[in-house]
C-alpha cells in the first residue's frame, strides 16, 4: 500500500463525527415529513464497539424505518469482508457507518436504502488498509419515470465533483449488485453502489463518501412527498407485500452488509431493522400482463439509463 493509505486516529474521528451528524440530519428530515419521532436505541457489542439505532414503526408515513449508526471493531475479519481482498484475511478491523432503510405504508411511495461506511483492516508491523463504501438505491412497487429520473439525477450530482467516470461505474455496479440471481430480476430501479474505494486518496475518497450521504434527502424526499398521500386500495397494499418479499430475499441471501454483520457477531436487531413489517409470498404467481403491477417488472425492473 502507498503512504496515503496510512491514516491516523484524527481522520477516523472526523469521519465518525460526520456520520453521527449525518444520522441526526436525516432523522430530523424524516421526522418533519412523518410527524412522529424516531426512538433511540443505543447499544454495545461484546466483541467491541456499538452503535445508535434510530427507529420508527407505525408512523404516519413510514410503516417502518431505521437509520442506524455503528462503530464496531474485531480481531479477525469474517469471510464476507475478506472475500474480495484475500490478502487481508485474519487482520483486525474497525468499521463505522450509517445505514438506513425506509418502508413507507403507501404502496405508491418506494422503499429506499442508503449507506455510507469506512473500513480499516490492521496487522502488526503493516500499514492499515482502508476503504470507503456506500450508495443508495430505490425500490418502487408502482413505478413512475419521473421518480426514477430524479433519483438517478441526484446520484449523478453527488458524484460529479469527483470525476465524470464515477457515476456510470457506480450505477452499473448498483445494477449488478442489487440483482436477485435466483429470480433473474433487479431489486428495484437502482441508484449507485461502491465498495473497497480508495482510488482518490484519503481526503477526496472521504469527501466523495460524504457527498453521497449529503445528497440522500434531496434524492428521496421529493419522491416521497409526491407519493405518500396518493389514494390506494387493499389490492395495491397486497401487491406491495408480495414485492416486499423480494426485498427480504435479497437481504438474507446476497447482501454483504447483512452477511458481515451476522458473521462478525453483530447486533441482530440492528442488522435486521431493514426488514419490512408485513410481507407475503405466493406460490408461482405473477401479475396479469398489461396491469400496473406487471409494468413494474416489464418496465422498471429492467436496468436502463434513466438519464438518457
Amino acid at each position: 500500500m502507498t503512504e496515503s493509505t496510512a491514516i491516523t486516529s484524527a481522520p477516523a474521528q472526523a469521519i465518525k463525527t460526520y456520520l453521527l451528524g449525518l444520522q441526526a440530519r436525516i432523522v430530523a428530515g424524516l421526522e418533519a415529513i412523518d410527524g412522529k419521532s424516531f426512538s433511540t436505541d443505543a447499544w454495545q457489542r461484546p466483541e467491541g464497539g456499538g452503535g445508535i439505532s434510530r427507529i420508527i414503526e407505525d408512523g404516519n408515513v413510514f410503516e417502518r424505518g431505521g437509520v442506524g449508526f455503528s462503530h464496531v471493531t474485531g480481531k479477525s475479519l469474517p469471510p464476507s469482508a475478506a472475500a474480495n481482498r484475500p490478502e487481508i484475511a485474519g487482520r483486525g478491523w474497525e468499521a463505522m457507518g450509517v445505514s438506513l432503510v425506509l418502508h413507507p405504508r403507501n404502496p405508491f411511495a418506494p422503499t429506499v436504502h442508503m449507506n455510507v461506511r469506512f473500513f480499516t483492516a490492521t496487522a502488526e508491523g503493516e500499514a492499515p488498509v482502508w476503504w470507503f463504501g456506500g450508495g443508495m438505491d430505490l425500490t418502487p412497487y408502482y413505478g413512475f419515470d419521473e421518480d426514477a429520473q430524479h433519483f438517478h439525477r441526484t446520484c449523478r450530482d453527488a458524484l460529479a465533483p469527483f470525476g465524470a467516470d464515477l457515476h456510470p461505474r457506480f450505477k452499473t455496479w448498483c445494477d449488478d449488485y442489487f440483482y436477485l440471481k435466483h429470480r433473474q430480476e433487479a431489486r428495484g430501479v437502482g441508484g449507485i453502489f461502491f465498495d473497497d474505494f480508495h482510488a482518490l486518496g484519503f481526503e477526496q475518497s472521504s469527501a466523495m463518501m460524504q457527498s453521497v450521504g449529503d445528497h440522500f434527502l434531496a434524492a428521496y424526499l421529493p419522491i416521497l412527498q409526491r407519493r405518500m398521500d396518493l389514494p390506494y386500495d387493499a389490492s395495491q397494499r397486497d401487491f406491495q407485500a408480495v414485492r416486499r418479499g423480494r426485498y427480504v430475499e435479497f437481504n438474507l441471501v446476497y447482501d454483504r452488509g447483512t452477511l458481515f454483520g451476522l458473521q462478525s457477531g453483530g447486533r441482530t436487531e440492528s442488522i435486521l431493522m431493514s426488514m419490512p413489517p408485513e410481507v407475503k409470498w405466493r406460490y408461482n404467481w405473477s401479475p396479469a400482463p398489461g396491469t400496473p403491477e406487471h409494468n413494474l417488472t416489464a418496465h422498471f425492473l429492467v436496468p436502463r439509463d434513466w438519464l438518457a
